[in-house]
């Protein structure tokens, strides 16, 4: 019999049928080339008439870096900007019959070759339940390693057990066993979805400086009486250069 005790639960619910499903949050890398700009309003309606309007005037008098006299306008485009986004993702995984990951390592400030070798000595020995090892790696920025053995049967007995204590230096350390399972891409589908508040301004020169033209570009695509509106973000890449703009879900 247990003890009464309250406990209160903060994890998160779902549905028994998504369990098994496979949530994305896409990230796509945009390439931006040099004289072009990302403009991305607040309303998708500003965006698809900047798009529709096609060719766009830009004042170009920014403060004192142009005379009165050279003060000029400049034409440059606008047209919609498209991704690729995965449809349909399967995976397939396949689980090694000589690999473990080992996890729980203990942080001790030694070089991580050192920690490596320490930890294939360990496991090379038939009396902790190893033996030869084929290769050993760090998963980077994971406080975890993979660990492969020569021979087959050697690590399922290792991952039946889940944990194993491990002497290092003057210190018992209890670390944890798990199958290493590897995988990859079996089907991959991908459809188009055009952004519904990012417009792609295109054919800008360089006659200002990168800052100046930015806050050029912003107060003219902000502007109600040019169809603009209220703009979220601009990216601007100058002439000669490029960029590369970074694209996640769109929560709005």
């Amino acid at each position: 019999a247990l003890p009464e005790k309250k406990m209160v639960f903060k994890g998160l619910v779902t549905n028994k049928e998504d369990m098994n499903k496979l949530m994305l949050t896409p990230q796509i890398y945009y390439p931006l080339l040099g004289g072009s700009a990302l403009v991305t309003f607040e309303k998708a309606e500003v965006a698809q008439r900047i798009v529709e309007a096609g060719e766009h005037t830009v004042e170009l008098s920014f403060g004192d870096e142009l005379e009165e006299l050279d003060r000029c306008r400049v034409r440059v485009q606008a047209s919609p900007v498209d991704l690729l986004l995965p449809s349909t993702l399967e995976v397939g995984l396949n689980r090694s019959n000589r690999t473990i990951l080992v996890s729980n390592l203990p942080c001790l400030g030694i070089p991580d070759e050192a920690m490596l070798d320490k930890l294939e000595l360990f496991f090379s020995k038939t009396k902790n339940g190893g033996g030869e090892v084929e290769s050993r790696e760090f998963l980077d920025d994971s406080g975890q390693m993979v660990l492969t053995f020569v021979q087959d049967g050697v690590a399922e007995p290792l991952i039946a057990r889940g944990r194993i204590q491990v002497l290092i230096g003057k210190g018992k350390y209890d670390l944890k066993i798990s199958p290493y399972l590897s995988g990859g891409v079996s089907n991959l589908q991908l459809r188009t979805c055009r952004c519904p508040r990012t417009v792609l301004i295109s054919g800008i020169p360089d006659v200002l400086g990168m800052e100046p033209m930015r806050d050029t570009l912003e107060i003219h695509f902000q502007k109600a009486s040019r169809g603009g509106g209220e703009v979220d973000t601009l990216a601007y890449v100058p002439a000669g250069r490029w960029g590369v703009a970074v694209f996640t879900e769109d929560a709005g």
